[in-house]
């Protein structure tokens, strides 16, 4: 049983919820041909991940060419197709705003009822698209999330977007307990040292909950500090296509799983399944 400082006392961590992000809105085949596209390529890497301890997934859905879409249909056949393998598995759908910035177009997938939604709490620059993000969306997705009892992902990278969070618990927009996604070393976001990583975890309100995942060649790392500082987990070719960046190894979405399983293990952190992952975060069971 691993231990986590508290102040001056040691506390068990809780058991390591993992989150797969099979795909995302960038890699194509081009990039490598390991990335699930179709709704049965996705389904497959979601049934593979959550037979090695995948207790959520974070959905993107892409159309007959491959391209990013918001339409519901297109995410129904995959939630569908994933509850049918993974009965019991968390979906986290995506309200991403690069390629469809509209609240109307985002907000789509929520009217499908997953039990998790990211919401991104600021704007940032991406290499290939920005993500602009006003405090006024923000805030309807927010409510549309509220609404229909989804518990929101806040996606934080950088430290600036806590403090929204935070302004909108005083205004009553978001209730604690938050959970908050970390994503370090973007270009254009916050990078990734160790540091940066522990900054953003003592900024978070206390009692919430977080996992934390490196873009690119940092994932791994980010990850096993989020392991050992008594955290939770994102991977995913959606955020690093590469296994080995020195090597350029094309990932697997398996095999990355299947690290983070080891890396657990061998650092005493036993992995939650996807009813102990409700009781972590506090969704309804």
């Amino acid at each position: 049983m691993m231990y986590i400082e508290k102040g001056y006392s040691y506390e068990p961590a809780s058991k390591l919820i993992i989150t797969l992000a099979p795909t995302g809105m960038i890699p194509t085949k081009e990039d490598t041909k390991n990335v699930p596209l179709t709704p049965d390529e996705i389904v497959k890497d979601a049934y593979e991940g959550y037979k090695l301890g995948v207790s959520i997934v974070h959905i993107h859905a892409r159309d007959e060419q491959g391209k990013p879409t918001h339409k519901k249909a297109y995410f129904e056949e995959i939630f569908e197709g994933i509850k049918r393998k993974c009965p019991d598995v968390i979906i986290c759908a995506t309200t991403s705003g690069r390629v469809d910035p509209q609240v109307e177009h985002r907000s789509e997938v929520l009217d499908l009822y997953p039990e998790m939604a990211s919401l991104t709490m600021g704007s940032l620059n991406f290499p290939r698209h920005p993500s602009v993000n006003s405090l006024e969306t923000i805030m309807k997705l927010a409510k549309m999330m509220t609404e229909r009892s989804i518990c929101p992902e806040l996606e934080i990278f950088e430290p600036g977007f806590i403090n929204t969070a935070k302004y909108l618990v005083h205004i009553g927009i978001l209730r604690e307990p938050l959970h908050f996604n970390l994503l370090l070393g973007s270009l254009g976001s916050m990078s990734a040292s160790l540091r940066d990583l522990s900054f953003l975890v003592d900024s978070l309100p206390s009692g919430s909950t977080w996992s934390a995942t490196g873009i690119g060649r940092f994932q791994t790392q980010i990850n096993a500090a989020a392991i050992l500082m008594g955290g939770h987990v994102r991977v995913g070719i959606e955020d690093s296509i590469y296994y080995s960046y020195p090597k350029k190894e094309l990932a697997t979405n398996t095999d990355l799983v299947k690290r983070i399983v080891r890396l657990a293990t061998e650092l005493g952190r036993d992995v939650a399944t996807p009813s102990e992952a409700r009781n972590i975060l506090g969704l309804s069971i």
